[in-house]
């Protein structure tokens, strides 16, 4: 089994114990190595925190560290302009139901704690927060369609 196929097998099962014991976050440290499960209240569903790819991103508590990574990103981006990535493998979804309006649209304002959209993963529905400030330009993938890991979703005029 793959380093990345263990990783997620251990993240579902920490999703299973918080869902038997109706617990509302759980935070392991090992070491330098950290990863932060959270869900709102009992019925809502669950968010992981922190996770990239094939490992686990480790940050102190405050960082944004995807928005680090998408402001190194934008030197290939357009002149200016930050993108937002998807920090996971999963489904776009751009509102919270289907009779809902758009998280965000070309002209949103966000700030880094806005939900942009949702990405579904192994039946698990994560809030994607913008993690940066400024006006949104671009939408670059449709409701419903797969995204994959570092996958630009959405570019940002910042301010």
């Amino acid at each position: 089994m793959s380093e990345k196929e263990n990783d997620f097998q251990k993240i579902k099962k920490l999703i299973k114990i918080m869902k038997e014991n109706d617990l509302i976050e759980v935070e392991i440290k090992h070491g330098e190595d950290k990863i932060l499960l959270k869900r709102s209240g009992p019925q809502q569903p669950l968010t992981a925190v922190g996770l990239t790819g094939a490992n686990i991103q480790f940050h102190e508590p405050g960082q944004t560290p995807l928005a680090t990574e998408q402001q190194q990103a934008a030197g290939g981006a357009e002149e200016g302009l930050i993108e937002i990535k998807s920090p996971i493998v999963g489904t776009f979804y751009g509102l919270p139901s289907p009779d809902s309006e758009s998280y965000v649209e070309v002209g949103s304002a966000v700030s880094p704690q806005t939900v942009v959209c949702i990405i579904e993963a192994m039946k698990v529905m994560n809030e994607i927060k913008a993690e940066v400030s400024g006006v949104i330009v671009e939408i670059l993938i449709t409701n419903g369609q797969a995204v994959e890991y570092g996958q630009p979703m959405f570019k940002v005029k910042p301010e």
